[in-house]
């Protein structure tokens, strides 16, 4: 099954318009994947995601496998069924959360032994596992289990961590024996050129459907990330989809995909609708703040979402006060369909050679407003 299509660059960046091929349909990109941690996206059921032009989105096989467990799942008929989700699902190896566990996890070139957050159940996550574990799951596509570091780090744990994700990367290449789902490297190397161009290389030797940059968006200022994807992409194969993990915010995804990449996914635009923070054409709202207790005007006039449609921002700062549940929902709507309406503008804007003065534009409405990526 070919993977992935690439159908046009923009003259002056290196932004691109492809199609992603999956088993549960194509996904055009650049494209923004929310995300469903433990099967679900916070406060949307997935006729709203559907309804909202969402065609993927991300689980997480760390948490999935801790609750309620991939053999459940699988009895259900995988997480498509047991969600009641007919697009496509790109699952996460849970590398990050596992390696977030600090004391409560030993790592080695076999793998991953750890306790469960949960319950303090002990786990061993290898390589083998995280594929059968994903494969069980029915994800679309699937991340090899790679090492994460924190920033800063120093050369020794970084290199350390970049030799480990490439031992894990060609054993999950080997333990992987799936016809209708994708396999993604990822990239690690910290914040060094180097070893980020080294594992860029090594990774493409080893050969996956897809290539993924890890650990970034942990710490490090905006400029560093730019500039690692920049060291990075000249490796990247072009008849391949490239995806930046878990990055999520309007100026941060421009930059990336000015840059040749294709998927992004975050936290950031579901938590902060939770938080009542939105976006809007003309930058961050806080939904909350007094100006719009008696403001009949909709969260934005230009946006065509169902909140918006029917809501004021009276009455949607009304629902936080008062802790209403309905807040979280409507505000979630908003968020979302605002970042599918973005990649919509971004790929209409590659296509037809107006990206730089998009891009322009929505950079000096965002920047800076959104400390998080």
């Amino acid at each position: 099954m070919k993977s992935f299509t690439f159908l046009h660059q923009d003259e002056k960046t290196k932004a691109r318009v492809g199609i992603l091929h999956t088993a549960h349909g194509d996904i055009p990109t650049p494209v923004f994947m929310p995300v469903g941690t433990q099967g679900t996206v916070k406060a949307m059921a997935p006729d709203r995601l559907k309804a909202i032009g969402v065609k993927m989105l991300l689980g997480n096989s760390y948490h999935l496998h801790l609750r309620p467990g991939e053999d459940l799942i699988g009895e259900m008929g995988g997480l498509h069924r047991f969600m009641s989700w007919d697009g496509s699902i790109l699952t996460d190896s849970g590398g990050f959360q596992i390696f977030s566990l600090s004391g409560l996890v030993k790592i080695d070139d076999q793998g991953a032994l750890f306790r469960s957050h949960l319950d303090g159940s002990l786990h061993n996550f290898t390589p083998e596992t995280s594929m059968q574990i994903q494969q069980d799951i029915g994800a679309d596509v699937v991340m090899i289990l790679d090492q994460c570091v924190g920033y800063p780090a120093n050369d020794f744990q970084v290199k350390t961590s970049t030799n480990r994700t490439l031992v894990w990367a060609k054993k999950c290449r080997e333990a992987f024996q799936s016809d209708s789902q994708m396999l993604f490297g990822i990239l690690q190397g910290g914040t060094l050129p180097e070893l980020r161009r080294y594992s860029a290389e090594e990774t493409v030797n080893i050969g996956f459907d897809g290539y993924a940059i890890g650990g970034l968006s942990v710490g490090e200022p905006k400029p560093i990330m730019y500039s690692i994807i920049d060291e990075v992409e000249p490796y990247l194969p072009k008849s391949q989809a490239r995806y930046l993990m878990g990055v999520g915010s309007p100026d941060s995804i421009i930059e990336g995909v000015m840059r040749g990449i294709d998927m992004f996914d975050c936290v950031l635009p579901t938590r902060n609708a939770r938080n009542s923070a939105l976006l809007t054409w003309s930058g961050r709202m806080n939904i909350d703040r007094l100006e719009y207790s008696r403001d009949s005007n909709p969260i934005d006039p230009h946006c065509q979402c169902y909140t918006c449609q029917n809501f004021s921002r009276s009455y949607l700062r009304h629902l936080f006060k008062a802790g209403e549940i309905l807040a979280a929902e409507l505000a979630t709507i908003h968020n979302l369909f605002f970042m599918v309406e973005l990649m919509n503008r971004i790929r209409k804007a590659i296509l037809n050679g107006s990206f730089q003065d998009l891009s322009s534009d929505l950079l000096a409405r965002f920047q800076g407003q959104i400390v998080n990526t």
